[in-house]
């Protein structure tokens, strides 16, 4: 195995032009672990810790750049204001240490369906930024995805930074696992409330052979919402639609069997967090209603 470690951003791009096959490494969080195992054994590895930017962030007007290698806990630390959801599935990652090396670009290069970010992304509309020699693109995160750990990324691509927009409503996370802290998912969950559009986007883990969006459900709660005058009104939403919600998130699932849980049981499990995590966040959005209208 050789090991490239170039100095620059180009040059990193020049190297993985020459070896296509070269795997990245930053974190090294789940890299490591396939090379340790010995799942895995890559002709080249392609160093990226020595390139600054890849670690740093930019807050704009509108939406938040975030560098690949953004560790989880400077998410949590510094973008907790403007990424509530992904700051939480940053809460679940691992332990400490994963949460002081791992970042975002790590778990998109992966795409492993257990990805603690994904939900958190889809959930916001994420866009992945990527580049080769050839120049750069944009992905929205609902295209990323494209099969059991596998991406949208062309053989000569590095992820270089992940586009989030400012959460502009309440957003939540919820994670289901055998215990609290290193395990990997059973099953995740992603609300995101979208008041500027009046919609909803939602993000499912661990359920499905990618990361999934439950898009039946979320136009269903649109159009509950919209026709009950709920965005306006802030009143609480009915049991039956919250239910309803739940069960079309369990439907967009299509889980499996394995030693981590069984499909029904992911099933059941997405659709409890579906109506958990709407009542969290509505309740959160009525309450800065209340807040808004008390200082009016």
């Amino acid at each position: 195995m050789d090991f490239l470690r170039p100095a620059s951003w180009e040059e990193a791009l020049a190297a993985k032009a020459e070896h296509p096959t070269a795997v990245p490494i930053a974190g090294g969080t789940d890299v490591m672990v396939e090379i340790n195992f010995d799942h895995r054994r890559p002709e080249y590895l392609l160093d990226l810790n020595r390139i600054g930017d890849l670690s740093e962030w930019e807050v704009g007007e509108a939406s938040v750049r975030l560098g690949a290698s953004v560790p989880y806990t400077k998410i949590m630390e510094n973008l907790r204001a403007e990424l509530p959801g992904l700051a939480l599935a940053s809460h679940t990652v691992a332990s400490p240490q994963i949460r002081n090396r791992g970042g975002v670009g790590g778990n998109l290069g992966t795409a492993s369906p257990a990805g603690d970010a994904h939900p958190a992304l889809l959930a916001a509309g994420a866009e992945v930024e990527v580049e080769s020699v050839r120049g750069t693109r944009r992905i929205p995160i609902d295209a990323f995805y494209t099969g059991v750990k596998r991406n949208a990324l062309a053989a000569d691509e590095l992820i270089r930074a992940v586009h989030v927009k400012k959460a502009d409503g309440p957003q939540q996370f919820s994670k289901v696992g055998t215990r609290n802290a290193m395990v990997i998912a059973v099953c995740a969950f992603g609300l995101a409330l979208h008041p500027e559009t009046r919609t909803v986007r939602t993000g499912i883990g661990s359920a499905a052979p990618t990361p999934v969006r439950a898009k039946t459900a979320e136009e269903f709660l649109n159009a509950a919402l919209e026709e009950g005058g709920f965005w306006d009104n802030g009143q609480i939403i009915t049991p039956s639609v919250a239910k309803q919600f739940a069960d079309l998130c369990s439907a967009a699932c299509n889980p499996i069997d394995d030693v981590r849980g069984t499909a029904s049981y992911r099933r059941h499990a997405v659709g409890v967090m579906a109506r958990r995590t709407l009542t969290w966040t509505w309740e959160s959005y009525r309450g800065d209603r209340r807040t808004i209208e008390g200082a009016a």
